[in-house]
């Protein structure tokens, strides 16, 4: 089954004439490039370059962006954004009142938002926010084969964005001006030395998101972002160490006393 923490749709609405100005001086998305109608993945960094939150920033009009979270929780991320509004002439709305669902496909980076219903196109299928609290849930599979992450809340404010694979998303830009972070996503972009990797791994038994598996030996823990329980076991989008990132072979790990086989199945490039 899902992990319960990412079926909530958490959502920052934000709007407003300065709505797209700021968004554009604090997320690594360049907003203003972004047109109405359609998202792409974006990030907020602290001044570390590691990444506080992790979303979906759709513009669904000229003057407003709605920001679906990708883990953690809109009134805090709300909370800690509106001390940079200042003077800047617009809103912020937190929601988290409605469920996150499978729909039918959608063009990859399209939105349609019509009445209460706002649709997220994910190429071979769709997100949309519902208040069914029993929707369909296959897009956990779909986005864990994707490569698309879901941050835990013990990881926020934890992870850099190479060992994500934000460029991979194209949710970082080295161009489009400052904001916070981008010193370091440059540096690490330009020089190199990233140390873990996202990767597509393969559990023998069912394992919760955000489990740290040690694994046996003198090996480096592989740190599980989104899982979904699957026939065989699980599967998920874990962090691993760069020998982990190429192992053929599965490896044992452990977590709680219980010993769990893991197998790579993929591995995105930082």
């Amino acid at each position: 089954m899902p992990d319960p923490s990412c079926t909530t749709a958490e959502t920052l609405l934000i709007e407003g004439p300065d709505a797209v100005a700021f968004a554009q001086s604090q997320f690594t998305v360049a907003v203003a490039s972004i047109a109405p109608g359609e998202w792409q993945f974006g990030a907020w960094l602290d001044a570390q370059g590691r990444v506080r939150y992790l979303f979906h920033l759709a513009r669904l009009a000229p003057d407003r962006l709605l920001l679906l979270l990708r883990g953690g929780h809109a009134d805090a991320m709300k909370n800690e954004l509106s001390r940079f509004v200042f003077r800047a002439k617009l809103s912020l709305h937190a929601d988290n009142s409605q469920s996150l669902a499978t729909a039918d496909a959608l063009p990859l980076h399209q939105v349609h938002a019509l009445d209460s219903v706002t649709r997220f196109g994910c190429d071979d299928h769709s997100l949309v926010l519902s208040s069914d609290a029993n929707a369909d849930t296959r897009w956990h599979s779909l986005q864990i084969a994707a490569g698309w992450p879901w941050l835990p809340d013990t990881l926020l404010g934890t992870c850099l964005p190479p060992a994500l694979s934000l460029h991979r998303l194209h949710a970082v830009s080295l161009d489009k001006g400052c904001y916070p972070g981008q010193e370091i996503v440059a540096r690490l972009h330009y020089r190199g030395g990233n140390k873990r990797h996202l990767c597509r791994v393969g559990l023998s038994q069912p394992m919760a998101s955000g489990t740290l598996l040690e694994i046996d030996g003198d090996g480096s823990p592989i740190q599980l972002l989104n899982a979904t329980s699957t026939d065989r076991g699980a599967e998920a989008i874990a962090l691993c160490h760069s020998e982990l990132a190429c192992a053929d072979e599965p490896v044992t790990a452990t977590h709680a006393g219980q010993k769990v086989t893991v197998e790579r199945l993929q591995t995105w490039p930082a």
